[in-house]
């Protein structure tokens, strides 16, 4: 008797006969090809995370204020948003996934300023004193540029939601449309025509507006 040989196996080949309905492997099983990344059953790409370093918000703070100020039209109410905002991303650690700081502060920024605006309709509306927007700002030196900037950020800020935001995302905060289109959970196509009509609106609108 010849004895076998150990450890040699044949590798299995597919065979796919024209009238069978699966294809086959040389030991008889059925063949089942691997699943794409978007088919049923199959397993994700795993996103990887990472946390937010508390640290370095502070590089952000003023392109966040730039944007908070575009968002609500007042230098006081910008403050007090940025501080809010501030104070709810570091209540807890955040894990951000495929976002820059920039782009999730500016995401967090907005959400505090939505449900600021919920709040406001239900309490009684109040009348600012005319004191209160005074041209001395250690961030703008030069009176006449915060005479401009205040007339700016006025008309961002009436400016319809969804031109608003995205132009405050990339005109002032600058981001890139992709990086906007994160932050907003749109497309890009969308971000890059938001901003294109917000532009068109904001010359229009500026030249019969009144420094604020």
């Amino acid at each position: 008797m010849r004895a076998g040989r150990r450890g040699s196996r044949r590798p299995e080949t597919v065979t796919c006969r024209p009238w069978a309905d699966t294809p086959t492997t040389s030991g008889g099983r059925a063949y089942a090809p691997p699943r794409g990344p978007h088919e049923p059953g199959a397993h994700p790409k795993p996103v990887s995370t990472r946390e937010l370093d508390p640290a370095a918000l502070g590089d952000s703070i003023d392109r966040l204020y730039r944007a908070a100020w575009a968002l609500c039209g007042h230098r006081e109410d910008a403050e007090d948003l940025v501080q809010e905002t501030y104070a709810r991303v570091l209540a807890q650690p955040r894990l951000l996934r495929r976002e820059d700081d920039v782009g999730y502060l500016l995401r967090a920024l907005r959400h505090v300023f939505l449900n600021r605006q919920r709040a406001a309709r239900s309490r009684p509306e109040t009348v600012d004193l005319p004191e209160r927007e005074k041209l001395e700002d250690r961030r703008a030196p030069e009176p006449q540029a915060l005479v401009e900037a205040q007339t700016l950020y006025a008309a961002i800020a009436n400016l319809p939601a969804d031109f608003r935001d995205a132009v405050v995302a990339v005109d002032v905060g600058g981001l890139s449309y992709r990086e906007a289109a994160r932050a907003l959970r749109v497309k890009e196509a969308t971000v890059a025509t938001r901003v294109f009509r917000a532009r068109l609106r904001l010359v229009r609108d500026m030249e019969g507006m009144e420094p604020q």
